[in-house]
């Protein structure tokens, strides 16, 4: 039971980690590869607009995130005469 728990809370934490790290990663590629082309190696090039697009999706998949997140506290909450036993 401990187990399929911590196995639903690491499937909820990676599904909501999901859309920011996948816009970093693209933002991130991109970024590099037009650093790469143009030989511009500034390091503030590289972080600000990572950081943009985390910002980004958040605020996109906010309320989707923060719905996943409640409906499984929900139902952790409502379930938690079966994990005392």
């Amino acid at each position: 039971m401990v187990i399929d728990l911590a196995k639903d809370a690491l499937y909820m934490v990676l599904l909501l980690s999901g859309p920011m790290l996948g816009l970093g990663l693209l933002v991130g590629l991109a970024v590099s590869i037009f650093q790469a082309t143009t030989q511009i190696h500034e390091q503030t090039l590289a972080f600000i607009p990572k950081i943009i697009a985390v910002f980004g999706a958040i605020i996109l998949f906010g309320p989707w995130m923060l719905s996943v997140a409640v409906e499984f506290a929900h139902n952790l909450f409502a379930n938690v005469n079966t994990y005392i036993r």
